[in-house]
């Protein structure tokens, strides 16, 4: 379908074209010169001492349950409202995930209360979700942390240029992972970047992103190094250099996407709570300084949410959920029974709604969001 106002768009110039073809030309494909930059460069972005380029932000989060030592018998708290992404990054070592609830309608991040309700003798690790660039409330949790000798983990594919108390989303836990999807910030189509102030979690996670090598493709062809020995199991898990590529274009223009992103958010609560106060709109007066990936509303208890959908659809105008909580999913119904330890999740999943959100908005595209979501709630 055309849409007239698409949930997302990726904005593409000459100079990603030109990246990727000096790319190309230069006969280095995999991993090499090019992603080692784009490393240098996030890392400065970040304030983090390494970045480690990965496949996705899922191969990041893996990797950093890996590093955080989680395997069978471990439990790990993190919040249901997330992509699964989160919770299946901490099954894949054989660690049990644990729900935590969500603070409020104001904010969708997970509760700190809840996860200090949900340690166990069992847990060993927090993952954090920013969800939609909005920080979480790190100082408290990392002070709950701090007590009970936990690992803390940010998933921070929504959080690109998020920052609390002047310090950079990503770099508060042991590592914290980023996302390059198509539909994130600033993308590489696919493509993730795990940041970590630890030097020796640095290293390691530079092995097991690449087999568990010593060495890589690229020290072997500059005649670093000869052969390689394989140090414990690693994964294919690398990013390639036409991607590294985009990532570094992408990277300059980040500033500018992101103030855009803010004062069209800023739009979306001004003209909401002027023409549809019925509408709820968290993260209004959030602490911190959001990358504002996303903008979620809450629709009226007991509104039809697909009709309402279907309508703006018609309007030529798409939306989206974020997220169907991960305890509802087939593949999470062992985790079921802690859905009536949930309810605030429970009741913001169910009237959720994601409005359009990207740099290439203009004024008059949210006012015809505003206006849509005005029309039908008044029908």
């Amino acid at each position: 379908m055309a849409w007239k106002i698409p949930l997302s768009d990726i904005e593409f110039t000459a100079e990603e074209s030109k990246a990727v073809l000096q790319v190309i030309e230069s006969g280095w494909l995999t991993m090499g010169a090019v992603t080692q930059q784009f490393e240098e460069e996030f890392a400065k972005y970040t304030g983090a001492r390494h970045a480690i380029a990965v496949a996705n932000a899922t191969a990041g989060l893996h990797l950093s349950c890996v590093v955080a030592g989680l395997g069978i018998g471990d439990e790990v708290i993190l919040p249901s409202l997330t992509f699964v992404a989160t919770a299946n990054a901490v099954r894949y070592t054989g660690a049990t995930p644990i729900f935590a609830d969500i603070e409020s309608e104001e904010s969708l991040n997970i509760s700190p209360e809840s996860i200090q309700a949900n340690i166990t003798k069992h847990t060993r690790a927090i993952i954090v979700m920013h969800y939609g660039g909005f920080p979480c409330d790190m100082p408290t949790i990392k002070d709950i942390a701090n007590r009970n000798s936990l690992v803390v983990i940010e998933d921070a594919a929504h959080a690109i240029g998020s920052s609390l108390e002047k310090r950079m989303l990503g770099t508060w836990g042991q590592t914290g992972s980023f996302s390059f999807f198509s539909n994130k910030n600033m993308t590489t189509g696919e493509g993730g970047m795990i940041v970590t102030n630890d030097d020796a979690l640095a290293e390691r996670l530079r092995r097991l992103r690449s087999h568990g090598m010593s060495s890589v493709t690229w020290d072997r062809h500059k005649g670093h190094a000869w052969s390689y020995g394989i140090d414990e199991l690693g994964y294919n898990y690398r990013l390639d250099e036409i991607r590294s590529a985009l990532g570094r274009i992408q990277l300059t223009k980040l500033k500018t996407y992101n103030n855009r992103r803010r004062q069209l958010t800023e739009l979306y609560f001004e003209w909401l709570q002027e023409l549809v106060p019925s509408i709820k709109v968290p993260f209004r007066n959030h602490p911190g300084i959001s990358a504002c990936h996303l903008f979620p509303i809450l629709l009226p208890s007991g509104m039809d949410r697909r009709e309402f959908m279907e309508n703006m659809e018609k309007r030529g105008i798409q939306t989206s959920i974020h997220y169907p909580p991960i305890h509802h999913f087939d593949a999470y119904h062992s985790f079921e029974q802690q859905a009536s330890s949930l309810p605030v999740t429970e009741e913001v999943s169910a009237r959720e709604l994601t409005l359009p959100l990207y740099p290439a908005m203009s004024n008059d595209d949210v006012e015809m969001v505003v206006r849509s979501v005005k029309d039908f709630i008044q029908e």
